[in-house]
């Protein structure tokens, strides 16, 4: 076999590992999760078993990673990153983080609109920092409404009642971080 690809493999056990710990899970909650036996991932953590197609997939499924990053495939040569933008609220949100949990990053685009749109203030957990790219955005948070002109950023803990929209119905381009266990953005 290739030394190259046998490399690649030999180190997708160890991989797994790491991923599993540094996630605080157990072997025994993977295999819930999973449907994998524990002892077929404690063997294939321990090298002692090689990874296949039907052992990896539900792993990247309960991991929320790209099948490539379970098994430290090589790069192909194409730089490019493919974004899948997510549309809800009629906005659309593009991530720009892969990283489930902890702080998250997207890039946001609200549209234009012909008729203002009467804010519906939203809560949830988390906390939230976002710096406006393009347009002018009107924030609305708690009793205060606000208009944020290109260049001028905000942060907010969103249990606070808050609804984003365009100030004037041109379309807004910000960028947000967004942090679901409530931690605020630090800048050093």
């Amino acid at each position: 076999m290739d030394p190259e690809l046998d490399a690649v493999l030999d180190a997708v056990g160890p991989r797994l590992r790491a991923l599993r710990r540094h996630r605080g899970i157990t072997l025994a909650d993977l295999a819930t999760t999973t449907g994998v036996s524990e002892s077929t991932l404690s063997r294939l953590e321990s090298g002692q078993r090689r990874a296949t197609l039907e052992l990896l997939l539900p792993l990247a499924r309960t991991y929320d990673v790209p099948l490539d990053d379970l098994v430290g495939a090589p790069r192909t040569g194409d730089p490019r990153i493919h974004l899948t933008p997510i549309r809800r609220f009629g906005m659309t949100f593009v991530p720009l983080s892969r990283r489930p949990g902890g702080v998250q990053a997207f890039k946001m685009i609200i549209p234009s609109r012909v008729d203002p749109l009467v804010p519906a203030p939203q809560t949830h957990d988390g906390f939230e920092w976002l710096y406006v790219l393009n347009g002018h955005l009107r924030l609305v948070l708690g009793e205060r409404d606000l208009t944020l002109p290109p260049g001028e950023a905000a942060e907010f803990d969103t249990s606070l009642p808050h609804w984003l929209g365009s100030a004037d119905g041109g379309v807004v381009e910000l960028l947000i971080l967004f942090d679901p266990q409530g931690m605020r953005t630090h800048v050093h």
